[in-house]
């Protein structure tokens, strides 16, 4: 029997009794006072001075580095965060129902066809005027066609926000195998899968994306740094990492999207 092992990444100490509540395995990144029942991103081998920049990338660092080795091989490993949660019913019709009925507390049926599970996917061509006026003036100019809908992407949409040409530039220290194929998804895909969240049965498949991502990353500190101002620029690590993932996972497995319901957990009552 394949257990589910949720990892759920929190800001705030006050919402343990939540987290365990849900049968979930609390995770405390910041600068927040959680007590010892949390698991923490800074002991071991770990990157926690980075979390501002690398957001709950350091956490995935210290699993890698010091437990994911410790899992059972027959567990589906996961990921959600405080306010964002996976459903337990892919078709959503459960309205009625409270809250941690809705979320995921096993393994539907039809997973066991598939090795990952990613995040519904969020669109980013759909961009408001004012936004674009904003943030993407220069963007545009870069990119005259993005004046129609049609033709705005994951790149134009991470240039009006993050720094433009830094995905190119980011994109340009990738591993040679992926390198070309990633380029392409960001300037032909207008969405990707969201949150930086994942489920997958295999332990081995993640530990590879580990492997990839943060030898990535390391390249990109080379050319970013950590002398960043606005949040776009300063978690652009997270950022770059949460538009990799989809296209990572989607290349070397065998996937499915599943809903994500945002919720925030402080607010909720669990009684």
């Amino acid at each position: 029997m394949q257990n589910l092992r949720m990892y759920c990444i929190c800001i705030h100490n006050e919402i343990l009794p939540k987290v365990k509540k849900l049968n979930y395995i609390p995770v405390g990144l910041g600068d927040d006072d959680f007590n010892d029942e949390w698991i923490r991103d800074n002991s071991g081998d770990h990157i926690s001075e980075k979390n501002k920049f690398y957001g709950e990338y350091t956490f995935h660092y210290w699993l890698w580095k010091n437990a994911i080795n410790k899992i059972n091989t027959n567990d589906w490993i996961g990921f959600c965060a405080y306010r964002r949660f996976w459903l337990n019913e892919k078709d959503n019709q459960i309205k009625n129902l409270k809250f941690q009925d809705k979320i995921l507390n096993k393994i539907p049926k039809i997973w066991s066809n598939y090795q990952v599970i990613l995040g519904d996917q969020i669109y980013v061509d759909d961009i408001k005027w004012s936004k674009i006026l904003k943030y993407g003036k220069i963007s545009l100019i870069r990119n005259p066609k993005s004046i129609l809908k049609k033709n705005r992407n994951i790149k134009f949409h991470f240039d009006m926000f993050h720094g433009n040409g830094n995905l190119d530039k980011a994109i340009n220290v990738l591993n040679v195998n992926d390198r070309e194929d990633f380029r392409n998804f960001v300037n032909s895909y207008k969405s990707y899968n969201q949150g930086n969240m994942f489920i997958c049965k295999s332990r081995e498949l993640i530990i590879k994306y580990y492997e990839t991502i943060f030898k990535w990353l390391d390249e990109c500190e080379k050319i970013f740094g950590f002398d960043l101002d606005n949040y776009g620029k300063i978690r652009i690590y997270g950022f770059l990492a949460e538009r990799f993932l989809p296209f990572w996972f989607k290349k070397y497995s065998k996937y499915l999207e599943w809903p994500i319901i945002f919720n925030d957990l402080r607010k909720e009552n669990l009684d």
